[in-house]
């Protein structure tokens, strides 16, 4: 992992086969940096999450440049805050502004089916990881058109901070490769 490492972080109920991570890791790859990029797969349980991707951070050889898109973005911002890391957040959850209660049930991850439950505890334990972000260490990326989330939540949460908004597109951020360009140059690599 000489030079640096990108670690991205999916989504509520998604996995390293999510397609933006996907699309990076094979740009990477063309770019003979595949041993710099991981996409780890993210417990449901949240404190859980986070101790694995701190892990994978305290071993890393170099600097590390965190990606979270949706619930992965909340992660992000409280690893760069924990590990002073730069980091960018695609459409990501602004967990102190939403009603967390919504998603306290039975889910299914998209790509495997595996099925878990959230729960309160869960949901407690997203809210102690807020963190308020450092300006200078994040870009935002988000698209107006995020049925999912509302994107005003995230833009306002991360005042300050670079920030892109686009019109249009959806939760899934549908202009992501084209700044797959300058996230890897974001990431110094």
């Amino acid at each position: 992992m000489d030079g640096g490492l990108i670690v991205y972080l999916h989504g509520f109920c998604s996995s390293p086969a999510a397609w933006k991570s996907q699309l990076l890791a094979k740009e990477m790859a063309r770019r003979g940096m595949a041993a710099q990029f991981v996409c780890p797969q993210l417990s449901p349980v949240p404190d859980e999450a986070v101790s694995s991707v701190s892990r994978l951070i305290e071993q890393a050889d170099g600097p590390v440049t965190l990606i979270g898109s949706s619930l992965g973005g909340h992660y992000a911002n409280h690893l760069a805050e924990k590990y002073g890391l730069q980091a960018v957040l695609i459409n990501p959850a602004t967990v102190d502004r939403l009603d967390l209660t919504q998603f306290v049930g039975d889910h299914a991850n998209f790509h495997s089916g595996e099925r878990f439950t959230f729960t309160e505890a869960h949901a407690l334990q997203l809210r102690a990881q807020v963190a308020r972000p450092t300006p200078a260490h994040y870009w935002l990326l988000v698209e107006t058109g995020d049925e999912v989330l509302d994107y005003r939540q995230a833009v306002d949460f991360y005042a300050g901070c670079r920030q892109t908004v686009l019109p249009g597109g959806d939760h899934g951020f549908t202009q992501f490769p084209r700044f797959i360009p300058q996230i890897i140059e974001f990431a110094g690599l």
